[in-house]
């Protein structure tokens, strides 16, 4: 990556072009705890110092979880609004014909009834939605589709989350949000590399070298096959 400082730069007029270009007036974004959406949040901040705004959006959520988002936007002075999603996220199981069996159906209800919050403000206000993937998510798929990707700007998707890391340490994001272990939230002690199976080393060092060990490279080329429908537009019937 570039100079860190000139990368910022880069990404705030970014940030600005887009938003002009949609004709809307700033930005809105899940502010999570987690190191990513602090980065989002300073970089919007940044881009837009009066018209950037997130929200925290807990589902039975780790306590932990909101303190940290309401660290992160007391250290860059955010606007932000809080939306408990528990109950309606409860409401929406019981109305649900059965139980799967699936943990991961019900967990990505999640991100999708987030999604569609950040849209209500969105639209409201005449926002766009900011999203928080990292480059090392997309690569493998470690996102939600129509959750957490269903967004209008994705500002940080080129960088590896070393490089968010390093993102997070220029732009002045709390050494506590930087250190904590990244997690979706998505049910109780989970985490991203516990659930990937690999850490976040190994997979940046595959993505920036093409290198690892061969049992995980071929775990990371499988997903990122696995996965690839999710970084595309459906696939549409042509009547010719």
């Amino acid at each position: 990556m570039k100079e860190t400082g000139k990368t910022i730069e880069s990404i705030v007029e970014w940030l600005r072009e887009q938003v002009s270009n949609a004709g809307a007036k700033g930005v809105v974004f899940g502010l999570s705890g987690g190191i990513d959406s602090a980065v989002v949040a300073a970089l919007a901040k940044k881009a837009f110092p009066s018209e950037s705004l997130g929200v925290i959006m807990p589902i039975n959520s780790n306590p932990q979880d909101e303190k940290d988002a309401i660290l992160v936007a007391s250290v860059f002075e955010l606007d932000t609004a809080t939306v408990d999603l528990a109950p309606v996220y409860h409401s929406f199981l019981k109305a649900l014909p059965f139980e799967g069996e699936g943990v991961l159906a019900r967990a990505n209800l999640k991100p999708r009834l987030r999604m569609m919050t950040l849209y209500y403000f969105a639209q409201e206000m005449g926002y766009l939605v900011c999203g928080t993937s990292n480059k090392s998510e997309l690569e493998v798929g470690y996102f939600t589709k129509y959750g957490d990707s269903g967004v209008d700007l994705l500002p940080i998707a080129d960088f590896v989350k070393s490089e968010v890391r390093d993102l997070a340490r220029a732009l002045g994001v709390p050494s506590e949000v930087i250190l904590k272990a990244p997690s979706a939230g998505l049910w109780e002690n989970q985490t991203d590399e516990k659930e990937m199976g690999f850490s976040y080393d190994i997979l940046d060092n595959y993505i920036l070298t093409g290198e690892g060990p061969e049992d995980i490279v071929e775990k990371i080329q499988r997903m990122n096959r696995n996965s690839a429908h999710k970084r595309v537009y459906p696939p549409r019937f042509e009547n010719n």
